[in-house]
């Protein structure tokens, strides 16, 4: 069943490192799932990174692939362990050690959507959660390391990138009181997922499309920067975050008015992006 996992965008020809992937704009919700939850269908999507898989369809026009989940994140959340099982959700798991994304209800079969709303009632089975993480968790991720072993193959680098949106709510304290908030903010874990130079020319590629860059405040990462981020390696993981007031409303869950607007100017971004992972006469002939 890994049709249902992912799709996978490649480009006719491979010319850069680089590797983009969004793992929460998934959108397709079982009929078993939906007819479970206590949650309405705007409810159901609001942890959705929703149109992050639109915004970026441009990649492989740049010579990268584009990897896309298909499972939604309420359903399923790729940027966490398998092993980050809730207990309160999950029957017959062990409490473990603290885990506070566990705790609040995110680990990698969701207890809560945006503003701590249950999805269930009751409980799901270990038996279920397994099936889940068996069905679309394994795939995405086989998928996404065989994606960055053929970068490393290739190239002698690999470099993801991680995208995702935000609520503009999330930025209301991020930076002095009355400054600009950030558009886009940049993880890698404050340097150990990725190298400087990389990160260096990520926030360049956004700042030069006019866009206001944060570094890994409010957000760092999560499993995917640090599973995958191993700079010591040339392997690096950068996730980059999106306003999602820029492009949608938030409230409908749908593109605003700016949205082909904004994705025009992503495409200059993208273009940038892929370009850093071009061998060295590649990047000077395309400059």
């Amino acid at each position: 069943m890994t049709q249902n996992a992912y799709e996978l965008h490649r480009p006719k020809t491979r010319n850069t490192s680089v590797v983009f992937a969004s793992p929460h704009s998934g959108r397709d919700y079982p009929d078993a799932f939906l007819q479970r939850t206590v949650l309405n269908e705007r409810e159901i999507r609001s942890s959705e990174d929703a149109f992050v898989d639109e915004l970026f369809a441009s990649v492989p026009d740049f010579g990268a692939p584009l990897l896309t989940a298909k499972a939604p994140r309420a359903f399923l959340d790729l940027n966490r362990a398998p092993e980050e099982l809730d207990p309160a959700l999950v029957d017959g798991v062990r409490r473990a050690s603290h885990n506070p994304r566990v705790a609040s209800g995110l680990g990698v079969i969701p207890r809560v959507v945006s503003n701590g709303r249950a999805i269930y009632r009751g409980k799901l089975s270990l038996h279920e959660a397994h099936q889940r993480i068996t069905t679309y968790w394994r795939p995405y991720h086989d998928i996404l390391q065989t994606l960055l072993d053929e970068s490393q193959r290739t190239f002698g680098e690999a470099i993801l990138i991680d995208c995702h949106s935000m609520p503009h709510e999330a930025l209301e304290n991020v930076g002095p009181p009355g400054a600009p908030r950030p558009d886009v903010v940049l993880g890698d874990r404050f340097g150990a997922a990725a190298a400087g130079s990389v990160m260096e020319q990520v926030e360049a590629a956004f700042a030069s499309a006019g866009l206001r860059v944060a570094r890994n405040m409010p957000f760092a990462g999560a499993f995917i920067t640090q599973q995958y981020g191993r700079p010591s390696r040339q392997q690096h993981a950068v996730q980059i975050e999106i306003d999602r007031a820029l492009y949608m409303d938030e409230r409908t869950l749908e593109p605003n008015a700016d949205f082909a607007t904004f994705k025009a100017l992503l495409q200059g971004v993208i273009r940038d992006l892929a370009l850093m992972g071009r061998p060295e006469d590649a990047r000077v002939a395309a400059e």
